[in-house]
């Protein structure tokens, strides 16, 4: 995790006036791994057509505008409807639209949002979702983003791109 400026907080949103060419920050799609495992991703926040607000802790999604995917996977967004249904992973942070922020993708994760509906051991999607949160998979077709931990206690494991 060294040679990041402000990497020093997984869970402080980052302006865009603050990123630096000089290396001190991170670049647009960066991953780390920390020491137990978890991947997080340095992603951009779009508040999307209905104006989802971020939130730490809850779910973020590809950003596809009206839901069409034009194949970008650093712009995230809690708006599903902006979205292509394919889980990016969880909010550390709480970016405002524009700017950056760090991004949960892999690993045990507990969400702030209740899960839609499911119980241990169901695989997760977007699909069928609410804005910043994931459902149980019902069909094949389905993006799988997590697998449900411990469902009660909003506990993940996150599969995320």
């Amino acid at each position: 995790m060294s040679g990041y400026g402000i990497i020093a907080s997984l869970t402080e949103p980052v302006l865009a006036t603050d990123l630096r060419a000089s290396g001190a920050s991170p670049g647009i799609g960066d991953v780390l791994t920390d020491q137990t495992g978890k991947t997080y991703r340095f992603v951009q926040y779009n508040s999307g057509v209905g104006a989802v607000a971020a939130v730490a802790g809850n779910f973020a999604y590809l950003y596809a505008p009206s839901g069409v995917s034009a194949g970008a996977s650093n712009v995230v967004t809690s708006d599903l409807s902006d979205s292509a249904n394919v889980g990016a992973g969880v909010l550390m942070s709480a970016p405002a639209t524009g700017d950056y922020c760090w991004i949960q993708t892999g690993g045990v994760a507990t969400l702030t949002t209740a899960l839609t509906a499911g119980a241990d051991g169901n695989a997760l999607t977007a699909a069928g979702a609410t804005d910043g949160t994931i459902d149980v998979s019902a069909a094949v077709t389905d993006f799988i983003c997590a697998v449900a931990v411990d469902a009660s206690a909003k506990i993940v494991m996150l599969t995320c791109p």
